[in-house]
């Protein structure tokens, strides 16, 4: 059931309707306060919807970087997993010759 939580986000209020728990909404509109206040100190930006898309980039560059890390070890495990069950499929293949 969705729920109706009071974020406050560069200075303005906002309503979210959520299914996560209040802690969760507010926890990601801290994440987005502290990123923008990241992007306001490095750029000095004053028009809100620039500060607001430069901080989205920063975020999104983040989370593809996080994302091709993840695809690149769910890989990495794959291979390792098949090369595993390579060698057990070996070891019982000479067990059944003798």
């Amino acid at each position: 059931m969705k729920q109706a939580v009071q974020v406050t986000i560069l200075g303005q209020q906002y309503t979210v309707k959520s299914e996560a728990s209040p802690e969760e909404v507010r926890r990601v509109a801290e994440f987005v306060n502290n990123r923008i206040a990241e992007v306001v100190a490095a750029s000095r930006a004053v028009d809100t919807l620039n500060t607001a898309i430069l901080a989205l980039m920063n975020v999104g560059g983040a989370y593809l970087r996080l994302q091709d890390k993840a695809g690149a070890a769910e890989r990495d495990l794959k291979e390792r997993l098949n090369r595993l069950l390579a060698r057990l499929d070996d070891a019982c293949q000479e067990e059944m010759d003798w």
